[in-house]
C-alpha cells in the first residue's frame, strides 16, 4: 500500500525545468557513479574518480562538466589537481532514496522469481 504524501504546492514551471535538468544529469550511469562516489567517499580529485569509474579521463572530465553545469558538484583547484565535491548536503539523502527504491524493486523481482 502506498504511503500518504503530505500536500504541498505544485512546483513552478521554472522549478520543474531546473529539477528536470538535474535529474537528466543524474540519469547517466557514469555521472550517477561519480555522484555516488562523492556521496560515499567525499571530495575526490579527477584521477581518483577516473580510477574508480573505470572510464577514460576525458570521458570523466566531460561528465564532471555536466555535473558542474547543473549545480550538482563544485570544484576547487589545489596545485595541479582539481578536486570535486557534492554541491549541497541534500544529495546524499537523494542517493539514499534512490538506493532504497532500487533495493525495493530488486526484492520484488527476486520474490516474483521465487514463486
Amino acid at each position: 500500500m502506498a504511503k500518504k504524501t503530505r500536500k504541498t504546492r505544485p512546483l513552478s514551471d521554472e522549478a520543474i525545468f531546473l529539477l528536470s535538468d538535474k535529474l537528466a544529469a543524474m540519469g547517466d550511469p557514469i555521472r550517477l557513479r561519480i555522484l555516488n562516489l562523492l556521496c560515499c567517499r567525499g571530495e575526490q580529485n579527477v584521477a581518483q574518480l577516473v580510477e574508480q569509474c573505470g572510464a577514460k579521463q576525458a570521458n570523466v572530465s566531460r561528465h564532471l562538466v555536466r555535473l558542474r553545469e547543473t549545480g550538482l558538484v563544485v570544484w576547487r583547484k589545489a596545485g595541479t589537481k582539481i578536486f570535486y565535491a557534492l554541491a549541497d548536503d541534500s544529495l546524499p539523502s537523494i542517493c539514499t532514496c534512490l538506493r532504497e527504491s532500487a533495493k525495493t524493486k530488486l526484492k520484488r523481482l527476486s520474490s516474483s522469481l521465487d514463486d
